[in-house]
């Protein structure tokens, strides 16, 4: 029997990740499920963003459905302790360094989407982040230069290994979907991005069957609202990654729509699940929050963790009804929350 490891968070994640428990409940597909603290949660019960016990579980799991993190209250914390530091340790402990992020226009949602209708509902691609090196990762601190001014750095670095696995997912994903795949760089500028191109070009020799481009960030961003449509697969580094998934969340109408899989290599089961929206404290306890990226998240999980494909049909399916029958928490223009929201799918789900 799966295992599957909850870890709510901070913010809205408990909410979001309620409704996700609900929709899985109600598919009854015989898991047991464990919670543990995370994030903010975790430190102000346990002195640790990421207690011991929580990464065990998390190593114990088959798959990890996680909310969210973040906590004003953590802010003045040394950078170590805050709450952020529980998803990028879960990612370097556990070695998910390919983050799966897939954005697609739901019927009914063209309103939403900062582009005009006909260009929204072109939108159907797989933004494929790195996740485990980049300015995130790289050496990193405050000094003084020797005029006395204060001084912040963050080294940028990537080794061939790192940038072939994430390479060689990209091509594994776009040949599963249309078998095109644009790897987004700065190789005019930056040496990690030359050495980015230059080994995923490498990699190519090994899939002749799929069509590679190149194409600078901030063209890429610029093509995003310009033409989305053009976009297979995108793979990219940490930090353009982060951005450019961020942006076509609001390309399809929200970034509480979108889902993602971090998973530690393309062939493998294990997995953590979230949307990629934040914690937002504003609105938390409200029930203002979209819980369709955690609950598309689940279907993601099912998916490409637990080899369970019909039942994630079933619920993206669910979600897309919900929507087309003018269900709308607050991002997307309405004024159902987010229980609703969820009865909604659920209502579906029947």
């Amino acid at each position: 029997m799966a295992l599957i490891a909850i870890l709510a968070g901070d913010g809205i994640g408990p909410e979001v990740t309620a409704e996700a428990r609900r929709v899985l409940d109600a598919l009854d597909l015989g898991f047991d499920f464990e919670e543990g603290l995370v994030g903010g949660a975790a430190y102000h019960a346990t002195g640790h963003p990421l207690p011991p016990e929580t990464l065990a579980l998390a190593k114990r799991a088959d798959a990890i459905l996680f909310g969210a993190v973040g906590d004003p209250s953590c802010d003045s914390l040394e950078r170590s302790l805050r709450p952020e530091q529980a998803i990028l340790g879960l990612r370097k402990e556990l070695s998910l360094f390919a983050n799966l992020r897939p954005a697609k226009l739901f019927p009914g949602l063209e309103d939403a989407s900062a582009l005009r209708p006909e260009v929204a509902s072109a939108i159907d691609l797989l933004i494929l982040r790195e996740l485990n090196g980049d300015v995130y990762f790289g050496e990193k601190g405050m000094r003084t230069t020797a005029s006395g001014l204060r001084e912040g750095y963050d080294i940028m670095s990537y080794n061939e290994a790192e940038v072939r696995r994430i390479a060689i997912a990209g091509f594994e994903a776009a040949r599963r979907r249309r078998g095109k795949l644009c790897s987004v760089d700065k190789a005019n500028v930056l040496e990690t991005s030359q050495l980015w191109r230059d080994v995923v070009i490498e990699t190519a020799a090994q899939y002749p069957d799929i069509a590679l481009t190149h194409m600078y960030v901030d063209n890429a961003a610029m093509q995003l609202v310009r033409n989305p449509g053009q976009f297979d697969v995108i793979v990219t580094g940490n930090l353009f990654g982060d951005i450019l998934s961020d942006q076509a969340s609001m390309c399809v109408g929200s970034i509480g729509m979108l889902a993602s899989a971090s998973l530690s290599d393309w062939r493998s089961t294990l997995g953590l699940y979230e949307p990629i929206h934040g914690s937002a404290p504003d609105i938390a306890g409200q029930g203002k929050a979209n819980p369709c990226a955690m609950i598309l998240s689940v279907a993601m999980m099912l998916r490409h963790s637990l080899d369970m494909p019909a039942p994630a049909d079933r619920i993206e399916a669910a979600v897309s009804a919900a929507i087309g029958k003018g269900v709308r928490t607050a991002d997307l223009g309405g004024t159902h929350s987010t229980r609703e929201m969820g009865d909604a799918v659920l209502a579906a789900l029947a």
